[in-house]
């Protein structure tokens, strides 16, 4: 896959990223800046993801979602699929994470019928796949923590690693043999990180 800047003087909004054709081209917006993710020959749209992604993405929403279950309401809401938020207005930056946690003042303050959360989510949840780029992911977590997010996941299925990462500490690198907590954001939150992984 290709990654390219659209035009580097136009300032786009998210109003006119959400008019652009649903393509196969992956799309977002950093600082009004469209970044779009061209598939090529090697790799079609159909091919972004892959089970182990797929699979990994299931686990997290998972252990994510038992968690929530036992917290005190109102809950929030745990998201997945690429679920669009705008971190940040004028200029617009715009992205699609993997896996979310959400306040549920969050939640009620997007009705239904809205495209996007407008935004940031308590976690993000980025799964590392075949065709994402170091740049790529790095530039997403440092515009999270931008944004106030105050806790980041890089989960990475291959080595069954994840990677920590909050405003105001260095990152943490968690493997299958450790135990992945998330305190004070995710109270109680506790998981394996082996069973985020098959």
């Amino acid at each position: 896959m290709s990654t390219a800047v659209a035009d580097k003087k136009r300032v786009w909004t998210t109003e006119e990223l959400l008019a652009l054709p649903d393509d196969g081209v992956e799309r977002w917006l950093i600082r009004g800046r469209l970044i779009e993710k061209h598939p090529n020959e090697e790799c079609s749209d159909m091919t972004r993801r892959n089970r182990f992604h797929s699979v990994t993405e299931g686990r997290v929403t998972t252990a994510l979602g038992l968690w929530l279950q036992t917290q005190p309401l109102p809950r929030g809401e745990v998201v997945c699929g690429e679920v669009g938020f705008v971190l940040s207005h004028d200029p617009d930056t715009t992205v699609g994470i993997d896996v979310a946690v959400i306040t549920a003042a969050m939640a009620d303050a997007n009705p239904d019928d809205t495209t996007l959360y407008d935004g940031h989510p308590v976690l993000a949840v980025e799964i590392l796949s075949p065709y994402d780029t170091q740049d790529e992911v790095m530039d997403k977590v440092d515009d999270y923590l931008a944004s106030g997010t105050p806790l980041v996941w890089v989960v990475e299925p291959r080595h069954r690693t994840v990677t920590v990462y909050r405003p105001d500490a260095e990152p943490a690198l968690f493997n299958r043999t450790q135990t992945l907590t998330a305190e004070p954001h995710l109270p109680g939150f506790s998981v394996p990180v082996a069973d985020l992984f098959r």
